[in-house]
């Protein structure tokens, strides 16, 4: 039987920012992030292995709301956060 969990996170950027493997440039804001885990089995310990990050945008479209899901690496995700922390980063990376 296999058992799988998703964990829920907000990120927030202060600037636009890009993510590794996308050629848009995101708008800053805040930033659903699910991680779904499933159940490493066979294993003496409880472990759990990732199997995806996704991340939600929502943004305005000809007037509509639009939410997209992006697959991301959560490296990816991490390296766009420190960016976006960086005071003497470029205007857009």
């Amino acid at each position: 039987m296999q058992h799988s969990r998703m964990t829920h996170k907000t990120v927030t950027f202060a600037h636009p920012f890009h993510l590794r493997g996308h050629s848009d440039l995101f708008p800053p804001g805040s930033y659903v992030v699910d991680t779904t885990e499933e159940l490493i089995e066979g294993v003496s310990i409880t472990a759990y292995r990732r199997v995806s990050t996704d991340l939600h945008l929502k943004y305005k479209h000809n007037g509509m709301m639009v939410d997209r899901i992006l697959t991301i690496k959560p490296v990816d995700l991490d390296i766009a956060l420190t960016c976006d922390a960086d005071p003497d980063r470029p205007a857009h990376r």
